[in-house]
């Protein structure tokens, strides 16, 4: 063996000793990352949780948000607060979320209008898809149209009769643009084939107010604000923007039984928390509110303010707001969403 073979051989066999060191010291570096994993998830929670909402309180996303809180603070062992922090169509909160430590204290609690945003917001600070990631979807609940009964309309029918008759006299509401409450209104106006002007308001609450007093024509509302005012009179309903009747309303028709085929809305909402949250504190909260959203109790209590219990595990949920964000950016574009 020459001089430069010699010299080969032993660079060769200091590279293998080398590359099996590298490779001892970046399975031991794993371990020990999988191992602070889930002692940091054995640990959580250490303090408050914070519940980000981008409605005002009142609204359908607020009040599931609350009633999971209070349920997760008595099963977690700490206090679960809510911050309303409304605007810009949900993207403030998510902002805030997104950005925030990925240590389980901050989480998201949106609605279906989460998966608008993308569509209508061009340069988003966030990206929906990579920067939040799903932990369970909570609950459905329906959108109910409500009017003032100073408007005298018959019913769906009557309503689109007259719009038509008069394209630029009218207007609906929204919670916000591209909110649920805004898309269930677009596919609607879109179904039926009617011009009509969008007001979007910070929340449900100031949208109904304006409902009631009859200077919106129309409104969108999430059934668990909308039933007291419903019950009381003071709003007339015409319809319900799901697939099938609300338990809660069983004479009120759907927007397709009133006669506009491919209306229908599901209107949802979901927890959500930063991207590098550790999977293991991902996991924890998921076993947490899957447990809640599946005892008799909760189920009663959704039960009573119209809403429906829906559980999923954090790969299913994910994979639905990628679905969703891809359906509702065709239904954006047909409708011309745009934001204000």
């Amino acid at each position: 063996m020459n001089v430069q073979t010699q010299v080969e051989a032993h660079a060769e066999a200091k590279g293998g000793i080398l590359r099996k060191s590298f490779l001892k010291i970046a399975i031991a570096s794993m371990a020990m990352s999988a191992f602070s994993m889930a002692a940091q998830a054995q640990d959580w929670p250490k303090q408050s949780i914070k519940f980000v909402v981008p409605f005002t309180a009142g609204s359908g996303t607020d009040i599931v948000a609350r009633a999971v809180a209070e349920k997760l603070t008595a099963a977690l062992g700490q206090p679960v607060v809510i911050e309303n922090k409304p605007g810009a169509g949900g993207t403030i909160a998510a902002n805030q979320v997104a950005k925030a430590n990925p240590d389980g204290y901050t989480l998201l609690v949106h609605s279906s209008g989460h998966v608008v945003n993308p569509a209508i917001y061009p340069n988003l600070p966030y990206d929906t898809l990579n920067d939040l990631v799903g932990i369970t979807s909570l609950a459905s609940l329906p959108n109910v149209m409500v009017v003032s009964p100073s408007k005298g309309y018959k019913d769906v029918k009557d309503l689109i009769a007259k719009v038509k008759a008069k394209p630029d006299g009218f207007n609906y509401a929204s919670a916000g643009t591209g909110s649920a409450t805004h898309i269930n209104a677009e596919k609607f106006r879109v179904a039926a084939g009617i011009t009509a002007t969008h007001i979007p308001f910070k929340g449900t609450p100031e949208a109904l107010t304006e409902t009631i007093s009859g200077r919106i024509d129309w409104f969108f509302a999430p059934i668990v604000s909308a039933l007291p005012l419903i019950k009381d009179g003071k709003l007339q309903v015409l319809a319900v923007g799901t697939p099938k009747r609300s338990d809660d309303l069983p004479n009120t028709p759907t927007t397709v039984e009133a006669g506009v085929p491919g209306s229908e809305y599901t209107f949802w909402v979901g927890m959500l928390a930063p991207s590098k949250t550790p999977k293991p504190v991902l996991d924890k909260l998921n076993a947490e509110v899957v447990k809640i959203l599946n005892s008799p109790e909760f189920k009663t209590r959704l039960d009573s303010i119209g809403a429906a219990a829906m559980p999923m595990s954090s790969n299913a949920f994910n994979s639905f707001i990628k679905s969703e964000t891809e359906t509702i950016a065709k239904l954006v574009q047909t409708a011309g969403i745009k934001a204000n």
